[in-house]
């Protein structure tokens, strides 16, 4: 069962997402949520349209989150259209973000187990929205999707 929390969160991720994907880029989109339930950040996929190696969504979403207390990221929740990379799992393990929602990892799966390891609550939701708009862009631009995390 999905939460008002889960689906708000995961919504706003997701329109994230298809902002980057109408802008040419990766169509992954990151929030992170306050204990309250309030977006802290938020963010997309810039690697495409900033040329950069590290923009992923969720790096994006702290970015604009901005520097923060410590406990404020203890306490509050990331949702990702996707699976998050190493990096990105780097990134949440190392603020200690202690809730991961995600909307898909059937188009890739990432560190998941790792963030199970160490402790991170871990939702994956099987967002139908989600999968279908990864597909099309892998479809449509294989070689932008082989050239960071996905197959070679």
């Amino acid at each position: 069962m999905t939460s008002n929390t889960e689906t708000s969160g995961l919504q706003a991720a997701f329109e994230e997402a298809k902002a980057g994907y109408e802008e040419g880029g990766i169509p992954i989109g990151s929030v992170i949520l306050t204990a309250d339930g309030e977006i802290l950040g938020r963010g997309h996929n810039l690697r495409i349209q900033k040329s950069s190696p590290t923009l992923h969504a969720e790096i994006a979403a702290l970015e604009q989150a901005g520097r923060q207390k410590a406990e404020i990221y203890r306490n509050a929740t990331l949702y990702t259209t996707l699976s998050p990379c190493s990096m990105c799992t780097g990134a949440i393990l190392l603020y200690k973000i202690p809730r991961v929602v995600i909307g898909e990892n059937s188009n890739f799966r990432g560190d998941e187990d790792l963030l199970r390891a160490r402790g991170v609550q871990v939702t994956v939701l099987d967002d139908e929205e989600c999968k279908q708009l990864m597909r099309r862009f892998i479809q449509e631009k294989p070689e932008e999707w082989n050239e960071d995390i996905g197959e070679t």
